[in-house]
């Protein structure tokens, strides 16, 4: 941003922030290593497994949990598949209209409170889609991985998503009665 004009008024140009990938900017074997870690907190797992009425005791009772090879609770797979699909959005589905599937979802190591999960995302197919001309076709393969480097989630998905110029550049956002100033006050 420039310095004002004197009139209290930002004289620099709006940047639009990250409007994420359309269909054209995928490309086979591209890697997205999505940029947000998540902790998983104990309120996180008994919240998600009471949300989605999972009467299963390894998420939610210490004692119980407590008697099996794992010592303690574990997280929730969905919980942690919600999160690793989560952490794919910015960079994958941003601009995408459907999923169409997940395949070959793996749960290939425990999850526990405290631990944090990391995603990353291959590209493996691209097509046009041959029924709706203004989107495409993507499939990827994601894992997530622990603090440690440990893989404990991997699944493909394939979704549908627009391609460049077929969604509106302004997504609806409302403007402002007046520009933003840097003398402005909150």
């Amino acid at each position: 941003m420039s310095p004002s004009s004197g009139t209290g008024r930002a004289t620099g140009t709006v940047r639009p922030g990250w409007s994420g990938r359309f269909y054209e900017d995928f490309t086979v074997g591209d890697i997205y290593e999505h940029p947000l870690g998540r902790t998983v907190s104990e309120a996180d797992n008994t919240w998600f497994t009471l949300l989605t009425m999972n009467t299963s005791e390894m998420h939610f009772n210490e004692v119980y949990a407590g008697h099996s090879e794992f010592g303690r609770p574990l997280v929730v797979s969905t919980l942690t598949l919600a999160v690793a699909v989560g952490q794919s959005v910015t960079d994958l589905t941003q601009n995408a209209f459907a999923n169409l599937g997940w395949d070959d979802v793996r749960m290939t190591a425990p999850v526990f409170a405290g631990d944090t999960l990391w995603s990353e995302s291959i590209v493996l197919a691209v097509r046009a889609s041959a029924s709706r001309p203004a989107a495409g076709l993507v499939t990827v393969r994601t894992r997530t991985l622990n603090q440690r480097g440990e893989q404990v989630c991997s699944f493909r998905r394939t979704f549908y998503v627009h391609r460049r110029g077929a969604l509106p550049a302004d997504r609806h956002r409302p403007r402002p009665a007046a520009p933003l100033g840097l003398d402005d006050t909150p």
